[in-house]
């Protein structure tokens, strides 16, 4: 019997061969975004994970208005290689709950949240889910406001809002994260899964992050991302009423419903 001495095992390839079978689920909320949904399908279908981790796409379409359910059917027609779910809620229940239902039909074993919009650069899911594959993290968020990464000059009192609102959030959680309101958050499935969610609008970011601050012995790490925003003509959605929930539910799942 040869006995393979310790030295010649390469970490690299060990943790290439452990993730060969592994899932990150890409979860896709979509409300009337038939412009551009075949646009950040495609940025997505480019993605080539690291560790050779295969891609799961689930798309829920929240009632959308205009086309956008064709125009997921006229891609999958096309792409019939691409392993996409799509489910559709019957009437409009919000952001958050279209999370809930992309999260609960999740099978791989990471879950990113992807917005149908063009303002995340897919190309950046390895760089979220290098502290995970490195044995750093559970949950890895991603900032807009460090790092070298370019984003959109657009809208001053949007930048100050969502500082001010992830530092009400890390008063609270005793976190240090630097935007709380990203969109792309990265989470091993387990953990997110184990969440009671609630929150069926813009509220999901404050209340995961309240939630996931209470895991017992979770590593939550921050990356710097691209940001690439929209403006209002271009179909941005989230307004200031949305900020004012936003303080309501930070106070809510880190106060009131501890």
């Amino acid at each position: 019997m040869t006995v393979i001495p310790p030295h010649y095992f390469n970490y690299s390839e060990m943790r290439r061969l452990s993730t060969m079978n592994e899932t990150l689920s890409i979860v896709i909320p979509a409300f009337n975004e038939e412009r551009t949904i075949h646009r950040i399908l495609d940025k997505v279908k480019a993605v080539e994970l690291t560790s050779g981790i295969q891609k799961e796409i689930i798309i829920t379409n929240d009632c959308s208005k205009d086309d956008t359910e064709g125009a997921i059917y006229r891609y999958m027609a096309t792409n019939p290689h691409l392993n996409i779910r799509y489910l559709k809620h019957e009437v409009n229940k919000g952001k958050g709950a279209a999370l809930h239902t992309g999260i609960q039909h999740a099978s791989g074993q990471y879950i990113i949240i992807q917005d149908a919009d063009l303002e995340y650069d897919p190309l950046e899911y390895n760089i979220l889910l290098r502290p995970i594959l490195d044995g750093y993290a559970d949950v890895v968020y991603g900032s807009r406001f460090m790092g070298g990464k370019p984003h959109r000059i657009l809208f001053f009192w949007h930048s100050i809002g969502n500082k001010f609102l992830t530092f009400i959030s890390n008063m609270f959680t005793n976190l240090n994260l630097t935007d709380m309101e990203t969109c792309y958050k990265l989470f091993r499935a387990d953990i997110l899964k184990g969440l009671e969610l609630k929150e069926r609008r813009f509220g999901f970011e404050p209340e995961v992050t309240a939630k996931i601050s209470r895991v017992p012995g979770v590593r939550i790490y921050e990356v710097g991302i691209s940001y690439y925003g929209r403006s209002y003509a271009e179909g941005k959605k989230i307004g200031a009423k949305d900020g004012f929930r936003a303080i309501y539910c930070i106070l809510k799942y880190n106060l009131w419903s501890k």
